[in-house]
């Protein structure tokens, strides 16, 4: 569906090398908001999450999800005639972003020293794993790995029984925190600010903004020594807070965050006055130490009543609460059909829905493009930048761009 309007970015350029999660979903944020993303992809396969998976028309779950909207150009930039042709399209950028392996921007020659002469008002963004200048920069990082090193593994599932956060928080949140510099340095290039010479650059890693959503946790363990121990499905900053089956075998997560909100769940909702008043669980520091009795009480409670009973109850006393659901059930959430939070997404093997970018914009539609097909706006973008039919032809013979890979089916094109 084609916007309503200009988006806040229409008019920018953004040229990147990308793979995974964390710079394509700083790309899709740009590109939701009406920037235009050229992502490069290696001839010989592409992002290699394209094919983690088959199950959205032969494309994987975690591709779709990141990468609609985007041109892709079949480019071999380990090639001096490749790395030629990304200066051509870098000339017409505005942005560059990557999330390559240790010290690949540097050996490519497009780090802040290799930018300064040709491309000096560039912004370039670099996700990396651990950032420059530790133990650690030369590492690998992947999501999982990074979530175990900032410790966030440790403060999730239970005692003894440490999980991964579900989703990838830390490709995640650094590709939000990308996005976000990119918006200031396009703010400070607007105001013709310059910090530094050269390009404005900003590197985010993977374990600084891990080891930030670490906040609470690790400010606590900084001040009393200690590691607080996970609660599966609550926390252990306060309670009560968890999750409770109900009588028809459904699972209801209740929340009090304040003394108030305590005493209204107890009084109100648990019809337990004794327990509003009792001077143990006066404060969240009470409450917390006294947590398993309180949970045995909310969930004697819960097995006695329906889930939407234990709703009902809870709204009416201004309870936090929701329902436990599977990713299943979550597909077909009620609220987001009201909301009319789904769109259709055109993919090389057929249609699919996507929800919209999370900011409601007045006035705009995110434009929710198509996803693409390894290569296949190799042509049209090499063609915008000058290059001739008989040149692209060339590069084509040389390897150096690939053929329109043709999702649907496997095959390749040289059309």
């Amino acid at each position: 569906m084609p916007g309503s309007a200009a988006g806040p970015l229409t008019g920018i350029t953004v040229v990147t090398l990308e793979q995974a999660v964390s710079a394509p979903l700083c790309t899709r944020t740009l590109g939701d908001l009406g920037a235009r993303i050229i992502k490069i992809e290696n001839p010989g396969g592409g992002d290699f999450t394209r094919y983690f998976d088959d199950v959205v028309h032969g494309l994987s779950a975690h591709f779709v999800w990141v990468n609609r909207g985007k041109e892709s150009v079949a480019l071999d930039v380990k090639s001096a005639t490749g790395m030629a042709v990304l200066h051509r399209l870098l000339d017409h950028a505005d942005v560059l972003v990557s999330n390559l392996s240790p010290g690949a921007t540097t050996r490519l020659g497009i780090d802040r020293a290799g930018l300064a002469g040709r491309h000096p008002r560039l912004i370039a963004v670099e996700i990396d794993g651990y950032g420059a200048g530790g133990p650690l920069s030369h590492k690998r990082a992947y999501d999982l790995l990074v979530q175990a090193e900032a410790g966030a593994c440790a403060i999730t599932g239970r005692p003894g029984r440490p999980a991964k956060p579900g989703p990838p928080m830390a490709d995640v949140c650094t590709g939000l925190y990308a996005a976000l510099s990119i918006l200031a340095m396009l703010r400070d290039r607007d105001r013709d600010v310059r910090r530094g010479d050269g390009p404005a650059t900003a590197a985010v890693s993977l374990f600084d903004t891990m080891t930030e959503l670490m906040g609470y946790a690790l400010t606590h363990a900084q001040h009393t020594g200690t590691d607080q121990e996970p609660v599966g499905m609550g926390s252990p900053a306060v309670a009560p807070y968890g999750a409770y089956r109900t009588a028809d075998d459904r699972t209801v997560v209740l929340g009090t965050t304040n003394d108030h909100e305590w005493r209204r769940l107890a009084r109100d909702v648990l019809q337990r006055p004794d327990l509003a008043g009792d001077e143990r669980l006066r404060t969240n520091p009470g409450r917390v130490a006294a947590r398993a009795e309180l949970d045995a009480e909310i969930a004697a409670w819960c097995a006695r009543h329906d889930i939407d009973d234990v709703q009902r109850a809870a709204d009416a006393a201004g309870i936090g609460n929701s329902r436990y659901n599977l990713p299943t059930e979550v597909v077909a959430h009620h609220h987001l059909t009201a909301r009319d939070r789904w769109r259709p997404v055109e993919t090389p093997g057929g249609p699919t829905t996507a929800l919209l970018p999370p900011p409601v914009l007045s006035g705009y539609e995110p434009p929710m493009g198509a996803v693409p097909s390894l290569g296949e706006h190799t042509d049209s973008v090499l063609t915008e930048v000058g290059l001739g039919r008989d040149e692209i032809a060339g590069l084509r013979t040389q390897g150096v761009i690939g053929p329109i890979r043709n999702e649907s089916n496997g095959d390749a094109s040289n059309a």
